[in-house]
């Protein structure tokens, strides 16, 4: 099995390029759970939706997120009501939100729904929450302590941050399935996504850190900082925030405890050497995700490194 740590968008386009490339049977996407929060009394999950709703091919394509073509009737009501609006969710959308309420309401984990969800919607790769517990992500801002998605969609970024709080409700445990999947991987990839907020609360989790650290798989990263700025998101913000140096080695130093090799782009190429001498293998390509051919090249380079740092593996990558 071929595992993706994940966070949302830049994780759901890389996945969409690797299941092109590989069965998508073969690929499991274990995706950030610290954006997740409760808002109209509905239990909502964006970077399980986003991965899912891109990898069903429903996602609206212009935003990165939410459902094509998608209608806000309930959203315009809520307004009217005089509740909060500033999270847009599509009346497709709430349809994902509501099911997933009463589903974990019922006794249900929050594993058991996204399966549920990923094989309503047609997905053949399988998607695994980092957690079933509450692990949500807060930013220590100048305006006070906010949920991530408080901050980065209610209040766009403005607020200057200080500091970041991984999962605020206390201890998690790692989803059920998560640390055999990781002890038996045949590839390790972290996906082009945050690495504070998107992978920082999946690396957070003790067992996942120690079951990383002891697999036999090779555990590649893809950098999703190009020229010192992120493809999507607050990474620079966040990163500067919690003290790491937002460029293509500064990811690299994030995981360096962690990781085998690191995919980065053509841009930083001058940092390559750097990478190298601390003992990364290093491959430098294009790694902007403009269309499918693109994704598909990116997935490849990242399965080609792997291969080159385990050639035992390679056979079986592709």
């Amino acid at each position: 099995m071929i595992v993706v740590l994940s966070g949302g968008v830049g994780a759901a386009r890389f996945i969409e390029g690797l299941a092109a490339v590989v069965a998508p049977e073969r690929i499991a996407a274990v995706v950030n759970t610290g954006d997740d929060m409760v808002l109209h009394g509905l239990y909502i999950s964006p970077d399980l939706d986003i991965v899912t709703c891109t990898l069903a091919d429903v996602i609206d394509r212009n935003q990165g997120w939410g459902i094509a073509g998608d209608t806000d009737a309930c959203m315009q009501w809520l307004a009217r009501l005089g509740a909060p609006t500033w999270f847009k969710l599509g009346d497709r959308d709430l349809a994902l939100h509501i099911y997933r309420t009463a589903r974990l309401q019922a006794g249900a984990t929050l594993s058991q729904v996204a399966d549920e969800i990923r094989q309503a919607l047609g997905v053949a790769v399988s998607i695994i929450p980092m957690s079933d517990d509450p692990a949500p992500t807060h930013v220590l801002t100048d305006q006070g302590e906010l949920h991530f998605e408080e901050y980065f969609v209610r209040d766009r970024c403005q607020p200057v941050v200080h500091g970041v709080r991984l999962h605020a409700a206390g201890p998690v445990r790692p989803a059920p399935a998560l640390l055999p999947l990781l002890m038996s991987a045949e590839v390790i990839i972290i996906a082009p996504s945050n690495p504070v907020v998107s992978v920082g609360p999946i690396l957070a989790i003790p067992e996942v850190r120690t079951a990383l650290t002891t697999t036999n798989a090779p555990v590649v990263a893809v950098s999703p900082i190009v020229g010192g700025a992120a493809i999507k998101g607050p990474a620079v913000p966040l990163m500067k925030a919690v003290g790491l140096t937002p460029t293509a080695l500064g990811v690299a130093e994030t995981y360096a405890d962690l990781i085998d090799g690191i995919v980065i782009d053509t841009v930083d190429a001058e940092l390559a050497p750097a990478i190298q001498s601390r003992g990364i293998a290093t491959l430098v390509t294009d790694t902007i995700m403009r269309g499918m051919p693109e994704k598909m090249a990116l997935a490849r380079a990242t399965l080609e490194l792997a291969s080159f740092i385990a050639p035992s593996t390679a056979r079986s990558l592709v």
